[in-house]
């Protein structure tokens, strides 16, 4: 075998890699766009049970193709305090339970169903290229994408096929024996994992070497070293991703490395003891000459592919009781800042800048907008709720609490827009994105309930400064009116927050009997006006104070209806 040979050969050993790793991106992605929705709702169900966090781990790693993506995921919702880390460490224990599924795919391609499975990357371009349906063409890339990861994995295959006997088989052969230690073996799987940012991509080299009779090390538990290293290898993506993010982030990231570090030490002792593990009890499960999809001789893959499961399986069984002993090590190395910071006050906004990390699912990144209009909504509404006091209590002093409020809202209006158009940019399904145009309209909305309120400063001004007089019925209306103002904002509130729409007669019911008031408190104006028994100079205030609250009422309506 000469140089050019060498280089063609790992030419083609990368381009099958790369065309591999662009199969499970573009699988990633559809499959995220497909289950549009389930995450954030597989999310919201996580609570104080770390065995449904193991099942959403699992299941947001089946659905993202990737331990990766839902680790990395994972990270970003703890830097956003939207999830803790007791909640993040079942996650991601889950997570890897997921990606052993991928393993499974890899070992069955050298099945007789691989050829079905190569054929899928012609029937999936087809299916996106004569679709109009946006679902459709979804599902026309997974399609697609799995035969691009079986493609890969032919091309890979075949730059490593060599007849057994050959010069080349033995070269290759001599290259890869010469590498025994475990310990250099693990490093190698970390090494590489880390390089290429995937452990499924590792994992499918080792398992093409293995259907090729291809020999690692010298044999038996060596290929399985090389696994082990992957799992911590993969860790690296979540640990960069957590360079710059909040000291929760940083810790969530350190406690996936852990769990699979800790999990490498015990499967490490186990195998440099028991020397013929992989014959004694992987080959038992799967002899070498096993025939599957009417291919014989995949027992090796399969071995490979039970072991990865196993590694991931009996970690999370051994360290699911101590899931609060991970998060007290990791808040024991990672500690918190010296100087805390001043938490926010509980009815701020808080939009920030969205968490990259979070676009890796968008249904995920939109439930985590909805929830911070949710909040300035709550903001405006608390401004308007300070405004009309006031008024009542003929209170100018809060005309510059006002105004500062509506200097905030006005920053978190500019931070909500950048945010949705930043979500706007990534792969949004078309539900999706119709849902981000309604957020921008929700908060034009929000907007001007602040507006409002800064108008009803002026006319508390007004009532002090010249010295208006406004009878007690007229309190008592106007107080009336404003208490069903306040349990719309309830009703909207959370009919906006959990998109139910079984409150909406509810919501028009009560906007009906504000709009009724408005007029009634009009027509009780004009009779007391003609009867002599009202200021005229009281009109200006009375009649625009009315208008603006029955104002506020639509746009509280408008919030309620955003989610039709």
């Amino acid at each position: 075998m000469n140089a050019w040979d060498i280089v063609k050969i790992v030419m083609q050993i990368l381009g099958g890699m790369g065309t591999f790793l662009v199969g499970m991106k573009l699988l990633s992605d559809n499959m995220t766009r497909l289950a549009h929705g389930k995450l954030k709702k597989m999310l919201d169900r996580t609570a104080k049970n770390r065995f449904a966090g193991v099942g959403i781990g699992t299941g947001m790693t089946i659905l993202g193709q990737s331990s990766a993506f839902t680790t990395v995921m994972v990270v970003g919702l703890v830097n956003a305090g939207i999830m803790t880390l007791f909640q993040a460490t079942a996650i991601i224990m889950g997570a890897n339970i997921g990606t052993t599924l991928n393993a499974w795919v890899i070992a069955l391609a050298g099945s007789e169903i691989n050829v079905l499975f190569l054929a899928l990357a012609a029937v999936g371009v087809f299916i996106t290229m004569f679709s109009k349906k946006e679902k459709t063409k979804s599902v026309g890339n997974v399609i697609a994408a799995f035969g691009l990861i079986f493609v890969g994995l032919k091309l890979m295959s075949s730059a490593l096929t060599f007849e057994e006997g050959s010069k080349e088989f033995a070269a290759v052969e001599t290259m890869l024996r010469a590498v025994k230690d475990p310990f250099l073996l693990l490093l190698i799987g970390i090494a590489i994992t880390a390089l290429v940012q995937s452990s499924t991509a590792v994992n499918a080299i080792i398992i093409t070497m293995a259907s090729l009779g291809i020999v690692i090390g010298n044999g038996g538990n060596a290929p399985l070293y090389i696994i082990i290293g992957s799992n911590i290898g993969t860790c690296v993506t979540a640990l960069i991703s957590s360079l710059g993010a909040s000291t929760n982030a940083k810790r969530a990231a350190l406690i996936h490395f852990l769990f699979n570090f800790f999990g490498a030490i015990i499967f490490m002792v186990v195998l440099v003891f028991w020397e013929n593990f992989a014959d004694t009890v992987l080959a038992t499960v799967f002899p070498s000459n096993i025939t599957v999809f009417g291919k014989t001789g995949l027992g090796p893959t399969l071995q490979i592919a039970l072991f990865h499961t196993l590694f991931n399986v009996v970690n999370t069984l051994l360290f699911l009781p101590f899931v609060k002993g991970f998060v007290a090590i990791a808040e024991f190395v990672v500690r918190d800042k010296k100087k805390k910071e001043e938490p926010k006050p509980a009815e701020a906004p808080l939009f920030g800048d969205l968490d990259d990390r979070l676009l890796r699912s968008p249904s995920v990144a939109l439930g985590h907008l909805y929830q911070e209009t949710g909040k300035v909504f709550t903001y405006a509404m608390n401004s308007l709720n300070t405004a009309f006091e006031a008024f009542i209590a003929k209170d100018e002093g809060a005309n510059g609490r006002i105004q500062e409020q509506n200097r905030e809202l006005a920053e978190a209006n500019k931070r909500g827009v950048a945010n949705l158009v930043k979500l706007s940019g990534s792969n949004l399904a078309m539900e999706e994105e119709q849902t981000v145009s309604k957020l921008h309209y929700v908060l034009n909305d929000v907007m001007r309930i602040g507006e409002l309120a800064d108008n009803v400063t002026k006319y508390t001004r007004h009532y002090v400064e010249d010295e208006l007089i406004f009878s007690s019925e007229f309190i008592e209306m106007i107080t009336g009116m404003y208490e069903k103002i306040k349990k719309l904002y309830v009703l909207s509130l959370a009919t906006f927050l959990y998109r139910d729409l079984s409150n909406l007669g509810r919501v028009d019911e009560l906007e009906d009997e504000i709009d009724r008031d408005r007029r009634l408190l009009v027509e009780k104006h004009i009779e007391r006006l003609n009867e002599g028994k009202c200021q005229p100079q009281n009109s200006g205030v009375f009649i625009n104070l009315v208008g603006n609250l029955e104002r506020a009422a639509d746009h509280i309506t408008y919030i309620a209806h955003s989610v039709e």
